[in-house]
């Protein structure tokens, strides 16, 4: 089934080239463009997209709020709505995932995490920029300030398990994924090509048992691995 996407960013170059890495795929087509958070909710209404990538800065109506009316509207207008931008402030993150939006992700993640953030929002599932993962964890968690990386029972134990399960290799890679570094970033730190970065991440994940990239920042972070995690 063909993934309809609706794009709404007031600049076009930045519409442009999101177009151009979507419909290079096969199972996705942009059937719309928004240069407004307005204009955004009339395509949206007009065109029925399964999913809408909505920037945050925009003029008329922001994309939060564009946001929550779509989420307000979901049985009329079941649009899944992933937010993209260059801004990762918590004023941004929070209220766009409480509004509804079933992703959120930097504009500089790269072209996989965006066609990945399409096809997992229609699959039901969630995708936030890994970066972002780990602000958000902190945020539950507390940052691990006064905790020693001590307070979830059993840690050492999955911690053990993990390392047994990853090489020194994949567990670099994956705290490195946990900082929100791409394919090409990693390549650029561990001096290897960023396809083999793409082999151990996919490796990285059948080991754990995770969907994408944020499932292994979300592990990294509970076994200590990332940087600033309780545990590291």
């Amino acid at each position: 089934m063909t993934i309809r996407v609706l794009l709404a960013d007031d600049q076009e170059a930045v519409r442009r080239g999101m177009r151009r890495i979507l419909e290079a795929q096969a199972d996705i087509e942009v059937v719309g463009e928004a240069v407004d958070g307005v204009d955004a909710l009339a395509a949206a209404r007009r065109l029925r997209p399964d999913v809408a990538l909505v920037d945050v800065r925009m003029p008329r109506m922001d994309g939060l709020e564009v946001t929550r009316t779509l989420h307000a509207s979901a049985a009329e207008l079941p649009v899944k709505v992933v937010v993209v931008t260059t801004f990762d402030l918590d004023e941004y993150v929070y209220p766009a995932l409480r509004y509804g939006a079933v992703g959120f992700l930097l504009k500089r993640s790269g072209p996989a995490l965006l066609v990945e953030a399409v096809r997992a929002a229609m699959a039901g599932d969630s995708l936030i920029s890994p970066s972002v993962t780990v602000r958000l964890l902190k945020h539950v968690t507390g940052g691990g300030a006064g905790g020693g990386g001590g307070g979830v029972p059993g840690r050492g134990a999955e911690r053990l398990a993990m390392t047994e399960k990853l090489t020194r290799r994949e567990i670099e890679i994956a705290a490195k994924v946990a900082e929100g570094l791409t394919n090409a970033d990693i390549a650029g730190e561990t001096f290897i090509s960023a396809g083999t970065v793409k082999t151990h991440v996919a490796s990285i994940q059948r080991k754990l048992g995770v969907r994408n990239r944020v499932g292994i920042a979300v592990r990294a972070w509970e076994m200590g691995y990332a940087a600033g995690s309780p545990s590291a």
